[in-house]
């Protein structure tokens, strides 16, 4: 498999703008050993979650690689039943100790839903970023609504919004109004669950570039200033993901992917704020 200089990643704003989803990646050996394989084949961002169940074994695969801890964007999210102002205290500090590590690099809110109120979730936020617990304040599934108010109460930057983002959700909206806050925009569910290998205008642009679906979506996320973080679990698919580093969109491909005239949500629970 090609190698790939982690330095050849692009960055924003410090974040490596191609990262290792664990979404799902549930068994702990599984998770752990594709944790260790993608930051030794040159990843250098992890996101995980409280809800999924995982941030041990990600731990694991952390402390297994070969990697410095100082030289991984790691992120994790605070579950929607503790945004209370004390939960999300004890809760994050939970989650260091489960990851095995002194800081995050990038904490966010999972959903503005539950218990979220956000004067007061964004006031421990803040105090874990003056803590030095956490190194960027982030929000996750916000619609430019949500975002606005985030904004006028956080203490402290909000640095990203983590939004399911793809070819069949390309998100116009919530990302110019990133844009207007200086706010980066992290893209889950890159491959729209798959979707992307089904979309003849996709499979014209793979077979132009000898690359795969999956590689030309995420190429086009990254033309988009958009960071992306597709889940994947074993060696072969985190390396194809990773080549999307090599892929180069011209133009005309990108056009034609901004005009694929189909819209597909794959993350839709009845507690989003869209809904």
């Amino acid at each position: 498999m090609e190698q790939i200089d982690p330095e050849t990643c692009p960055t924003a704003n410090g974040m490596p703008m191609l990262g290792l989803g664990t979404w799902q990646n549930e068994d702990p050996e599984q998770c752990a050993e594709s944790v260790r394989t993608a930051l030794e084949m040159g990843y250098r961002h992890i996101d995980t979650a409280q809800a999924y169940d995982n941030e041990a074994a990600v731990g694991e695969g952390i402390a297994a690689a070969d990697v410095d801890r100082d030289d991984i964007f790691l992120a994790t999210k605070i579950w929607t039943a503790n945004l209370a102002h004390d939960d999300v205290l004890e809760t994050a500090r939970a989650s260091l100790d489960r990851l095995g590590v002194d800081y995050l690099d990038l904490l966010y809110i999972h959903w503005p839903a539950d218990e979220y109120e956000a004067e007061d979730t964004l006031s421990a936020f803040s105090e874990l970023y003056d803590e030095g617990l956490i190194e960027n304040v982030g929000v996750s599934n916000f619609e430019p609504e949500q975002l606005e108010e985030a904004v006028e109460v956080c203490d402290a930057p909000i640095f990203a919004n983590q939004v399911e983002l793809h070819p069949l959700l390309p998100q116009e909206e919530v990302r110019a109004a990133c844009d207007d806050h200086d706010i980066e925009v992290v893209g889950y569910s890159p491959l729209a669950r798959g979707q992307v290998f089904d979309q003849p205008e996709l499979q014209e642009i793979a077979e132009k570039h000898d690359a795969s679906e999956a590689q030309v979506s995420l190429a086009w996320a990254r033309e988009q200033g958009v960071t992306a973080i597709p889940k994947a679990t074993g060696e072969d698919h985190i390396g194809d993901n990773w080549a999307s580093l090599t892929v180069d969109l011209d133009q005309e491909d990108l056009e034609t992917i901004d005009a694929i005239d189909e819209t597909s949500r794959e993350v839709d629970p009845g507690f989003a704020p869209w809904n």
